[in-house]
């Protein structure tokens, strides 16, 4: 095997006491035409105590997590994104694969994870701990990864198993890990270590196709999640520490010096990343396009810009405080309508004055500046200016930007004690003391992701005004049967927030369930009111018209639903039935095909569409849609019922009709 490391320079090459990477003033002509500068020229070897690091990172992430094997599904995303979703639920098909390339489903474009969410499926079915555990062993790798990145950087084995296990450990990451539908945060953060890995590789030894390798794995990242578009400036961050390829060697005095030359050096790093700039903002656009579209961006109106710069100063400041202080963690944190002066200006002043004293201590600390504007940069594209939601803040946010705060603390505490005779027997206790709480914390955090009814009722006993928790506990409630007490909660959620669209809809449908069509007409017109694009509201409106015997005006909230969304094979099945049932027929099998277009294993469309051909007197193609449907829904009775009584009749499926279910 050709040896690839880099040839031996003359002249110095070494790892200073702080792990910084020390440079050779001479440099090689590259054979890549991307730009020359300092790079480091030796690595540190994984050792023995490496690998023992390691496993420990292994075993204790296993011992924080090993509950969610045991966990359920949970009613914030995971029945959109894996469970309640036909084009998931089916495998890894061909039809799932184009389906992923080309759906804004849950207003993201991110084919990777949806591609990820299907293979589960295609392993495990729809089991949920395993689904879990492909969550938990992402996690594992993103852990492993940081660990040896930083390690390979610095030299600094304890530092770097310090910032890995806090990552590993910490109750803030929680949430990205034992939520399913938080696939696309570990996923995208495994090509984020992915990328870093790849790009010291390339630092080592500069080539073209290494770069491209870069490349290779930020657009797969992004491709994950949109959370990769700060990573080019990342990676200017670690130019400066600990690549050290803005530095000149520090002087005497221990200073990191700058170059003198700037533009040789800087300038063509900056020229280095224009190609993953452009993947970033090509990736913004279609984000911001796809979100807007699913109606995921919040309007100006409803949050105006004033009360966004005050959340986003003052979540910089509460994310801090939550990293020391991990207590009242919950899955939303509800959208303040005014927050305290003196809080906006004490979070303006404190981000400002940490900000200078990172830079000027950057130059005898590198860590410093690296670490605070890695924290500082990374949050941008999820601290609120443009709202997604309606939290104020979410743990997943902190996933990757922590990693910054993590290095100040591994870097920084060291230093602060260095010339304590103690230190050296004091520290490595007080690291195991800190992980340690961090996953007695964190195996607490855990239990609250058994079940969506622990986790709204846990977010509930946490913060106050929560109109959201209230909505989605009622939604839990409801699905077991408890419909009094999930109505309890829809109308708390709407005392809260009297004009909360979700909230009325979701009241309606456990008013129309219990028979009070006109209370629940009055909520659906209520959250239509409020959401004239609300479709579901629509849909579920026309459902209660149906109710009180008044068809066409059904039909006329029917066809609205599908102006605002067309590919809801929902809509199209509930429009084909008060068709059929008006004696349209063909204009009725036309909505089922179409519902089977956009869901190919709708059985309830396959059984209507199967009725509708009966009526028209094609029995032998309403057969094979009754066949169809119980393939589908081995226990559906009305199929069933309906191909008992064809059959009965003497006709008999014809040729290359698959034969029901027994």
């Amino acid at each position: 095997m050709r040896n690839t490391r880099p040839r031996k320079r003359a002249g110095r090459t070494a790892i200073d006491s702080k792990g910084r990477i020390l440079h050779n003033s001479s440099s090689d002509s590259l054979k890549s035409p991307l730009p020359d500068s300092s790079r480091p020229t030796a690595w540190p070897a994984f050792s023995r105590q490496a690998r023992w690091a390691s496993l420990a990172l292994i075993a204790v992430s296993l011992i924080v997590y090993a509950p969610v094997w045991h966990h359920d599904f949970v009613n914030y995303d995971d029945y959109q994104y894996v469970s309640e979703n036909a084009d998931v639920s089916g495998g890894l098909t061909w039809h799932g694969v184009w389906w992923a390339f080309t759906t804004g489903a849950a207003a993201n474009w991110h084919p990777l994870t949806w591609l990820s969410h299907m293979l589960d499926v295609q392993l495990y079915g729809l089991s949920p701990g395993p689904h879990h555990l492909t969550n938990l062993l992402f996690h594992i790798a993103n852990t492993l990864l940081l660990f040896g990145l930083l390690h390979r950087m610095t030299g600094a084995l304890g530092r770097s198993a310090f910032v890995a296990g806090l990552f590993a450990v910490h109750p803030l990451h929680v949430e990205s890990v034992a939520w399913v539908a938080e696939r696309k945060d570990v996923l995208s953060t495994l090509f984020w270590m992915l990328t870093l890995s790849a790009y010291v590789a390339y630092v080592q030894r500069p080539r073209l196709r290494r770069y491209l390798v870069v490349l290779l794995f930020f657009a797969l990242g992004l491709m994950a999640k949109p959370m990769l578009v700060t990573l080019p400036f990342v990676l200017l961050l670690l130019d400066f520490w600990p690549l050290g390829r803005m530095s000149q060697e520090p002087d005497p005095a221990g200073r990191w010096a700058p170059s003198r030359n700037w533009r040789a050096t800087v300038v063509p790093l900056v020229w280095e990343k224009l190609p993953l700039l452009a993947l970033a903002v090509a990736s913004s656009i279609v984000t911001f396009v796809v979100q807007r579209r699913g109606g995921s961006v919040v309007s100006l109106d409803a949050i105006p810009l004033n009360l966004r710069l005050a959340n986003a100063l003052v979540s910089y400041v509460a994310y801090i405080g939550k990293m020391l202080w991990p207590a009242r963690l919950a899955v939303l944190y509800p959208y303040a309508q005014s927050l305290p002066r003196w809080e906006i200006a004490g979070a303006f002043l404190g981000l400002i004055i940490v900000s200078v004293a990172a830079i000027r201590g950057g130059l005898r600390h590198p860590y410093l500046p690296v670490g605070w504007f890695w924290y500082l940069g990374t949050l941008v594209p999820v601290i609120g200016l443009v709202q997604v939601g309606p939290q104020a803040m979410a743990d997943r946010y902190t996933y990757v930007p922590l990693i910054g705060l993590f290095i100040l603390v591994a870097w920084g505490v060291p230093d602060m004690f260095v010339h304590w005779p103690l230190g050296s027997k004091a520290l490595p206790v007080a690291a195991g003391l800190v992980i340690s709480a961090c996953a007695i914390a964190a195996r607490g955090q855990v239990q609250y992701w058994e079940s969506g009814t622990a986790l709204w009722t846990h977010a509930l006993e946490v913060t106050t005004g929560n109109y959201v928790a209230h909505t989605d506990l009622g939604v839990v409630l409801a699905r077991q049967g408890r419909t009094d007490e999930a109505i309890r909660e829809f109308r708390e959620a709407l005392r809260i927030k009297p004009g909360y669209a979700e909230g009325h809809n979701k009241l309606g449908r456990a008013l129309a369930g219990q028979g009070k069509l006109d209370e629940a007409i009055a909520h659906y017109s209520e959250a239509l009111r409020t959401d004239p694009a609300f479709a579901e509201a629509r849909n579920n409106l026309g459902l209660a018209l149906i109710g009180q015997g008044k068809p066409d005006e059904a039909i006329r909230e029917f066809r609205e639903a599908l102006r605002i969304k067309p590919d809801s094979a929902e809509v199209h099945n509930n429009l084909g039935v008060v068709l059929a049932e008006q004696g349209k027929a063909d204009e009725a099998i036309r909505e089922f095909l179409e519902a089977l277009r956009i869901e190919p294993d709708d059985a309830e469309a396959h059984n209507s569409l199967g009725i509708a051909m009966a009526k028209r007197g094609r029995t032998d193609e309403a057969i094979r849609q009754f066949l169809e449907a119980l393939r589908i829904k081995p226990d559906y009775p009305e199929a069933r019922r309906s191909l008992e009584y064809l059959t009965s009749r003497g006709k008999s499926p014809g040729p290359g009709t698959p034969t029901a279910p027994q």
